[in-house]
Parts: structure tokens; sequence; C-alpha cells
């Protein structure tokens, strides 16, 4: 298990550094921040002495190895927008982020396992075919689509929520959380919805077509043949069984809530890290993509490394044959 473990950390950190490497060349054809800094009236001599003070006179790989140096010890340079520490402004923006990932997160996942669960159960009633049609609104149309829909019938049209904006927000420490006032919470609800209803959709529809998969297998008759109750078949044999791919697709959608943020912020004007992604690509902010990125990128590499952990402890199979391996 700790070989295994080790194994994977080295791939993860080898993955990183590829996307680093990828990244940041990439960031060097979005164009040229010197013309962004610099006004009409400037000179040769100027964009020479900024190029140098940026560092952007070295060779690629010079300014990539000191960015990874420099990343390594949490310090990802100054953003060229803002003259500020990009750790200190993704530090300001990263909780607003983050609530409404966990928030996004939390509802596509018991939402899509509780609606999986009950249209495989009643697949055939007039409830379990309306939520499976649907959740086709919810694979289909597009996040960005589905956003201006809801601000259209609950903002413009209800006047019930509000259609941009964090809301009042309160500090408690070092974290600025708007979960604990009511325009915070308000505020939270659509694009929470917006960003989360297709996550829920696939995995609802997931769980659904394993758990239907599961309930024909031999075991779940011969337990039915020895009486024992409907409840117990569904949720402690059938889907215990169900979860293992599952939690691969959630692990894959948490991931893809914060990196598909990015829409979401936009379409609610969320300050997170998103909108400041969106911002950074318009000004040329280097340094501030290339954090963005990285941050994305670790975060899907331990949320994978985390599922893949997990299945050591929901599939005993995968005990046995790792154990029969050695």
């Amino acid at each position: 298990m700790l070989a295994y473990i080790i194994r994977r950390i080295v791939q993860s950190a080898l993955v990183l550094l590829i996307v680093g490497l990828v990244a940041f060349a990439m960031f060097h054809f979005v164009g040229d921040p010197i013309d962004n800094m610099l006004g009409q009236e400037r000179t040769q001599e100027d964009i020479d002495r900024l190029r140098a003070q940026l560092g952007l006179d070295r060779s690629f790989p010079v300014q990539y190895y000191k960015f990874l140096q420099e990343a390594v010890q949490g310090n990802f340079g100054v953003s060229y927008r803002q003259g500020r520490p990009v750790a200190e402004i993704l530090l300001e923006r990263a909780p607003a982020t983050l609530e409404l990932a966990a928030v996004s997160g939390i509802l596509a996942i018991v939402f899509g396992i509780a609606f999986g669960v009950f249209t495989a159960i009643r697949r055939d009633g007039f409830v379990a075919n309306f939520i499976m049609s649907a959740s086709l609104i919810g694979v289909s149309l597009p996040t960005f689509l589905i956003g201006i829909l809801l601000i259209y019938i609950f903002s413009v049209e209800l006047g019930w929520l509000p259609s941009f904006g964090r809301g009042d927000t309160v500090q408690v420490g070092n974290w600025s959380t708007g979960l604990l006032t009511a325009s915070g919470l308000k505020a939270l609800i659509l694009p929470s919805i917006t960003l989360g209803l297709y996550q829920m959709t696939l995995i609802m529809r997931l769980v659904r077509s394993e758990m239907l998969e599961v309930l024909r297998q031999d075991y779940i008759r011969f337990a039915r043949a020895r009486g024992l109750q409907e409840r117990a078949i569904n949720f402690r044999h059938a889907l215990k069984n169900t979860m293992v791919p599952v939690i691969t697709v959630i692990g894959l959608q948490l991931g893809a809530i914060i990196a598909f943020a990015i829409i979401t912020e936009t379409v609610f004007q969320w300050p997170g890290v998103g909108l400041l992604f969106i911002n950074a690509v318009q000004f040329v902010d280097i340094p501030v993509m290339a954090a963005y990125l990285m941050l994305i990128s670790v975060m899907f590499v331990g949320i994978n490394l985390i599922v893949d952990i997990l299945y050591f402890f929901i599939d005993p199979r995968l005990r046995v044959d790792r154990a029969g391996g050695h």
C-alpha cells in the first residue's frame, strides 16, 4: 500500500511538471504583456528595461526553471496587472471559488446519488421517468446558457435572487465567507445550481446505470431468495458495489467543478479565481495565468490520488489482487 502511494505521488509530480511546462509555453503565445503595461509614449529603452525587470529577456528554459523554483516555495511572482504578489491575490479570491465549488459539489453528489438510486429502483414509475427526462437539460444545455436562464427567471422576472456578486461577507480569521450572511447565501444559490447541474445529472445517470447492472447479478437474486428486505438489498449490497466506478467520476467531476467555475463566475460576476483568470488573459498577466493553471492541476492530481486510495477501502478485490501480484 505504501509503495503504491509513493509511486502515485511520483507520477503526480511528473504530471504537474508536464502540465506546468505546457501551460507556461502556451501563455507565451497569448501576447506581450509589455504592450499593456507601457503607454503609447514608451521608448525602446523603457521596453528593454521593463522586460529585463520582469525576467522576460531570459530564455524560456530559464524562465520556466525560475517559475518552478519559486512556485515550490509558494511564490508565483508578481502580477503584471495589479503589481501585487500572485499568491496574495489568489488567497483573497480562493474562498469565493472554494465555497462555490464545495456547495456545488455537495449538491451534485447528494442529489445525483439519491436520484440515481431512486430512478433505478422505481425505473418504471412516472416520477423516475420525469426525472430522467428533465436531466437531459443538465446534460444538453451549456453552463453559460443555464446560468442566463436562471438569472432571467429568478432575478429578472421573479426578483427572488441576486443576479451577480457574492453578497455580504464576514471575516472568520483569514477566511472571508458568505455562508454566514443571508445575502451571501442567496447570492450562492443560482451559481451553485448552474455549476453543479451538469455534474449532478452525470452522476445520477451513472449511478442509475450501474445500479441496474448490479441488480441483475446472481448474488442479488440469491439475497432476495434468502428473504432479505429490499432496503438492505438496495443499499447494503447493490449501492455499495455500484460506488466503485461512481467514485472515479465523482473525483473527476469535483476537479472539473473548480476548473469550469470560470464560466459560472464570469456569468454571475462571482469574485473568485476563475474570474481572476479571465481578467488575467485579457491583460496577458502570465504569472496569474500560470499560477491558476498549476493550482487547478494540483487539485486534479490530488483528487485522483485520493480516489485511487479510496479504492482499496471500498473494493476488497483490489487489495486481494495487489497482494497476489506482490
